[in-house]
């Protein structure tokens, strides 16, 4: 990577609400698509890079007390509203750490293997956690394909808005982000071995949810927008009460959903 670190640092003081906007924009999706693979009780699932309690709460309910949820990140402060007697919190980096000595039917990851610096590695180790006929199912976003927070830029809010997420963009860039990534998961899903591999998007546009996250995101990376010239104190302060006040139809890059089956 040019740069060693990661941007949208989950240990910061501010990811806590960033957590909870990217919940509330994404578990719906998220839940569809596990709901659609059949996660039913005694299921034993993996988390990847949890982040968040959500999607652990939803996945303990659905196996079940025979069930259990294995639920990882490289900071487990989150864990306390994860606490369940069918889930285990555990410290784990998928980049560096080898993965569990389990077999589950169920490994999923979401906006994860987009910010780790050897990819392709770390999948495979997702691979390898699977039982035969259990499902990985990845989801990441694809920046490249829509990079703007406006999509009409009818005036000074919106190119700012717009400013503002393309300085974002290549912050993320300088870290390692591929910025394509999220295209390329059917792909690198067959080449690891899956089968009945598929894939869908999800591209939110002016939803309520994305005002939040747009905060959180802005907030949590002030620093960085002010040190290297992307926008002046006084242009985060108007873009946020823009986003605030309900002026900006807001959209966030596609999330590509990707599934595969271990043979």
């Amino acid at each position: 990577m040019a740069e060693q670190g990661y941007l949208l640092d989950n240990r910061a003081g501010l990811a806590g609400s960033r957590c909870v906007a990217l919940a509330a924009l994404y578990d719906p999706s998220t839940f569809r698509h596990l709901e659609g693979l059949g996660i039913a009780a005694g299921w034993r699932c993996w988390e990847v890079g949890a982040g968040g309690s959500s999607v652990v709460r939803w996945m303990a309910e659905r196996v079940g007390p025979a069930g259990r949820v294995l639920a990882t990140d490289i900071d487990v402060s989150w864990a306390e509203g994860a606490v369940r007697p069918n889930v285990e919190v555990r410290r784990h980096d998928v980049a560096l750490d080898d993965a569990p000595e389990q077999a589950f039917d169920l490994v999923h990851a979401r906006l994860v293997l987009i910010h780790v610096e050897k990819r392709e590695p770390a999948l495979r180790k997702l691979v390898r956690a699977l039982r035969p006929g259990g499902w990985l199912v990845l989801e990441d976003a694809d920046p490249a394909l829509q990079p703007l927070s406006c999509l009409e830029a009818l005036g000074p809010a919106q190119e700012l808005a717009n400013k503002i997420r393309t300085g974002f963009r290549t912050l993320l860039a300088q870290r390692g982000v591929d910025l394509a990534y999220g295209r390329k998961l059917p792909r690198l899903l067959r080449e690891a071995g899956l089968t009945l591999v598929a894939a869908d998007a999800y591209f939110p546009v002016a939803l309520a949810a994305c005002g939040p996250l747009e905060i959180a995101t802005v907030n949590l990376i002030r620093e960085q927008i002010l040190s290297n010239g992307i926008a002046t104190s006084a242009e985060i302060e108007r873009h946020l009460a823009d986003v605030a006040a309900g002026k900006l139809d807001l959209a966030q890059p596609p999330m590509i959903t990707a599934w595969g089956q271990k043979p």
